[in-house]
């Protein structure tokens, strides 16, 4: 009898001490462009420098984004002015220092990769300056975190869209929001931020983005997906089509956006 209670421990070191290498089939597909033509004209500022950023799709597990290097990058507006942006080196990030931004006019992206055409068209529209800010240090669920409101009044009798961004200056990821004045329309009203390793002496940029419906619904869904924080142009758990298409072969169409905004920026310290 003890020699099989002996055989029975023998199986079980045997059986616990194995481990299985288990090679995981994950599907690949051909790099696709992602566009990331975000043109912010900040108020009380020219708006002529903007930078465009080129990535491509990668496998899951590959820890860095490849940039989309050597294309041509360039805005066309109404009249036919056309605003070319050059590549920073091999970053993917592409510049320009003369963009002229005028409000309600419509504005066409081109790029050019890999002998494929990509467009885009987009308006550049008006947002209302962010009047004044509140805070709230006894916020949140647990009645301990910093909450955070940033007032404007919405333009009466217009159907209007806001992007918000909640960018702190301690080591947390920034927070993205989308608003729309369907019940709230010619009010006084806000974005809302909470944090809770915000204290007094640290500070939020706030920026308030003027948007159309169509960017609307795209950053509403894709927020949905990747939550309310990050980098939404790099990482997507699935595909979500913006404004840009590729003219040349439809199928291998591109990720992202072309968005032009007036932007109403205020850095706000939080108080004692």
């Amino acid at each position: 009898m003890k020699f099989q209670y002996v055989f029975i421990v023998l199986i079980l070191i045997s059986f616990f001490s194995c481990e299985d290498v288990i090679d995981v089939d994950v599907p690949t597909s051909e790099p696709r462009l992602v566009i990331d033509a975000s043109i912010n004209w900040i108020k009380g500022t020219t708006g002529n420098e903007q930078s465009i950023k080129l990535t491509l799709t990668a496998p899951f597990f590959d820890e860095e984004v490849p940039p989309a290097n050597n294309a041509q990058v360039y805005i066309t507006d109404e009249n036919s002015n056309i605003f070319n942006f050059i590549e920073d080196g091999n970053s993917g990030i592409y510049l320009n220092s003369s963009f002229i931004p005028i409000i309600n006019t419509e504005y066409l992206l081109t790029i050019v990769y890999k002998n494929e055409t990509y467009t885009g068209t987009e308006t550049l529209l008006a947002v209302p300056d962010i009047e004044f800010v509140e805070q709230n240090l006894e916020g949140g669920i647990t009645g301990e975190e910093t909450e955070i409101k940033a007032f404007f009044t919405d333009p009466i009798n217009e159907e209007n869209y806001y992007f918000f961004e909640f960018i702190p200056n301690i080591p947390v990821i920034k927070t993205l929001d989308t608003f729309k004045d369907e019940f709230v329309n010619g009010n006084l009203i806000f974005g809302f931020y909470v944090e809770e390793d915000l204290n007094p002496g640290d500070s939020v940029t706030i920026r308030n983005h003027g948007v159309s419906k169509r960017f609307y619904e795209f950053m509403y869904v894709l927020l949905q997906q990747t939550g309310d924080s990050g980098g939404p142009f790099e990482t997507q758990p699935a595909t979500v089509r913006g404004n840009c298409m590729n003219i040349t072969n439809s199928s291998n169409y591109p990720l992202g956006y072309f968005r032009l905004s007036e932007v109403s920026e205020v850095i706000y310290t939080v108080l004692e």
